[in-house]
């Protein structure tokens, strides 16, 4: 196991099961894409048209655009396994945050997805200490995300965990506009 892999494993306890969280490979590509798929769709599908989940489906979760956001060099993905199962995985970003973003050396929780049967289990908690340790490890001061207005579960745990509200952000789900909330936490130490 080589420094990244060491630093990037993380082992919490679920119902007796383990988790570990590994960095994504590039042949992690047709995992994420399903993976991503199924477990966006498990979140937002009943509040959201048919139509416009398709769309967005079609769009953000090929093997293709997943390959592409693997190999990006400002893009770490980390996944979370129970049993060498994956059932989680979330992407840092670096990049340009919007203007509301103020700590320093920001870099961006574009994506955090868990099992739909494994929320409320660590399997969130596990990802995000995992991007707090990886932020850290690559020089971050803070972390920002965007977060559906209406996610109010969502928006509860990243609060517990620091987060504060600083903006919002417009979302495009297929046709249709939706607003985010930015979040921060300044300070990347997960402990």
């Amino acid at each position: 196991m080589g420094a990244t892999d060491a630093a990037a494993r993380h082992h919490d306890s679920t119902q007796g099961e383990e988790i570990a969280v590994r960095h994504g490979t590039a042949s992690d590509d047709a995992l994420l894409a399903e993976l991503g798929a199924r477990t966006f769709r498990d979140t937002f599908a009943t509040d959201n048209t048919p139509e416009d989940m398709a769309t967005y489906l079609a769009e953000a979760f090929t093997p293709e655009k997943q390959a592409a956001e693997l190999a990006d060099p400002c893009s770490s993905f980390l996944i979370a396994e129970i049993g060498g199962v994956a059932v989680g995985y979330a992407r840092l970003k670096d990049g340009v945050p919007p203007a509301c973003i103020t700590g320093p050396r920001p870099i961006e929780l574009a994506r955090i997805y868990a099992e739909k049967s494994w929320l409320g289990h660590g399997v969130g908690a596990a990802l995000l200490r995992a991007c707090l340790d990886e932020a850290t490890r690559r020089g971050h001061g803070a972390v920002w995300l965007g977060v559906w207005e209406r996610n109010v579960r969502a928006r509860a745990f990243y609060q517990k965990w620091g987060f504060v509200e600083v903006g919002t952000q417009v979302f495009q789900l297929g046709r249709d506009l939706q607003n985010d909330v930015v979040m921060q936490r300044v300070g990347t130490t997960s402990t």
